[in-house]
């Protein structure tokens, strides 16, 4: 794990400083890569999270079926679900579910988040649009957001995080996600590792093609 916190070797704020600037709950794993930052971003942004099983992740999932399987009908689970489907299509391939982007700064940070209540058994999930998330006060519920950044590491290098935080809306709900983080935060860790993994062979795969370059533009310590 990496340690915790918000530093930033470029003194640039987080976007994820601004979607949820407090919380009570975090997960930040990291890992180096043997590929420049441009690369390793569009390897986090092109990430198929369905490759990644998570519970949370897998009842938004089902959730996004369960009106029309009340009728008697099945919907079929999509076949990705890429973290760039939610910026480049404004969630149209997620249509249903709870995740939303909550900002991207091109070549560097990629932000989405969701509000449920992921210690019921059966996942109970609130659609909130992204200019409504930071605000979103009603009680009951849990924000969560998580972000990966991709930072400058030597010269041919980059180190990505991956970081999940949540804060909830009232002090009933943090105690209940306080019971139910105890159990579930190891598992996470394992989630946003894996996903991190999966980011690393991609980007290291890519960098070892000839004339491999980012199409987004390239990181710079001076802004994005």
């Amino acid at each position: 794990m990496c340690a915790d916190s918000t530093a930033d070797p470029t003194g640039e704020p987080l976007l994820l400083d601004g979607a949820l600037p407090e919380f009570e709950f975090s997960r930040l794993e990291c890992v180096a890569l043997a590929a420049t930052p441009p690369v390793a971003y569009e390897a986090a942004r092109g990430l198929d999270l369905l490759t990644i099983h998570s519970p949370l992740l897998n009842a938004a999932v089902w959730a996004r079926g369960l009106p029309e399987r009340l009728r008697g009908r099945s919907m079929p689970t999509p076949p990705s679900l890429r973290v760039a489907d939610l910026f480049d299509t404004a969630g149209e391939a997620w249509e249903g579910q709870p995740w939303v982007a909550l900002g991207e700064n091109p070549g560097r940070e990629l932000v989405f988040g969701a509000v449920g209540k992921p210690w019921r058994a059966s996942i109970e999930w609130r659609r909130v649009e992204p200019q409504h998330f930071t605000s979103y006060d009603e009680a009951g519920w849990a924000k969560m957001a998580a972000a990966f950044v991709v930072h400058p590491y030597g010269t041919q290098r980059s180190l990505l995080t991956y970081e999940a935080r949540t804060a909830c809306t009232d002090p009933a709900s943090t105690a209940r996600f306080g019971r139910y983080w105890t159990l579930v935060s190891p598992g996470i860790g394992v989630v946003l590792r894996g996903a991190l993994h999966a980011v690393r062979a991609t980007a290291e795969q890519a960098s070892r093609r000839p004339g491999q370059g980012a199409s987004r533009g390239r990181y710079s310590p001076s802004g994005p």
